[in-house]
């Protein structure tokens, strides 16, 4: 039996949806619903270290170059860093690079289509597995088999909540590609002829280039937009690894 779904209820937020006819284009519309939902849900969810409204007073002004560059200088991290609430410095670089992500998400949303058609899951459409507040993207669809799933309670650390968050958007992000059928390696040749941009000229050639880009659906371009920030050592997306890192060292 086929199931494809995404579940959220925690502090009076509940939503839900899943694919009943999981043919290509349904099915990548959904993870792109997904990931936009749980990328707009994740900031609240790493507050217990990071002071979210703190770095967001670090958003750059200016053009998107003129922001670019600001976001790939080592002072950025060192700024974040203020805002950080970790004195172990091995552990704090990782919810840096966690933050940075939030931090460049938010400054460049109005810059770039940071995220993908189609919307977020904003309403509860399906009866949830659970009666609990909890997490659930389940999906079974031929020899796809993944179970994302986190019951939350008084005792759940909220930075668990968002490592599964985290994780889900990494998995979407991974499989969007098959069912969207985009092609990576027409984006990566696209800008292929940057590899570590550095320079305010380079990341203005860089900017050129992503503008130059033309896409063959309405999802690839925040593949194109993943790739041009590859480039600059950036990211839009969280990095799952670095939570459970943590979570494993911290706890």
């Amino acid at each position: 039996m086929e199931v494809v779904e995404f579940t959220m209820k925690h502090g009076g937020f509940i939503v839900g949806e899943s694919v009943h006819e999981p043919i290509e284009d349904n099915m990548a519309r959904f993870l792109a619903r997904v990931s936009n939902t749980v990328l707009m849900k994740f900031p609240e969810y790493i507050e217990e270290v990071v002071d979210v409204k703190g770095i967001l007073t670090l958003i750059p002004q200016g053009s998107l170059e003129e922001k670019l560059k600001v976001l790939k200088s080592p002072g950025i991290s060192r700024k974040i860093g203020n805002y950080v609430r970790e004195e172990n410095k091995k552990l704090k670089k990782l919810l840096i690079e966690v933050a940075k992500a939030v931090l460049t998400r938010e400054a460049l949303k109005g810059e770039l289509p940071v995220e993908f058609p189609g919307g977020r899951i904003e309403e509860l459409k399906i009866e949830p597995r659970y009666k609990e507040d909890h997490v659930n993207f389940t999906v079974k669809y031929g020899e796809w088999i993944v179970v994302k799933r986190l019951i939350i309670d008084e005792k759940t650390p909220m930075l668990d909540v968002a490592r599964l968050l985290a994780s889900i958007n990494e998995t979407t992000i991974n499989k969007i590609p098959r069912f969207a059928r985009i092609d990576m390696d027409r984006i990566e040749e696209h800008f292929s002829e940057f590899r570590k941009v550095r320079k305010a000229e380079d990341i203005a050639r860089l900017v050129g280039k992503f503008r130059e880009f033309k896409p063959e659906n309405n999802i690839e371009i925040r593949y194109a937009v993943n790739v041009m920030l590859s480039k600059l050592n950036l990211t839009i997306d969280p990095p799952a690894k670095n939570l459970e890192k943590y979570l494993e060292k911290a706890g």
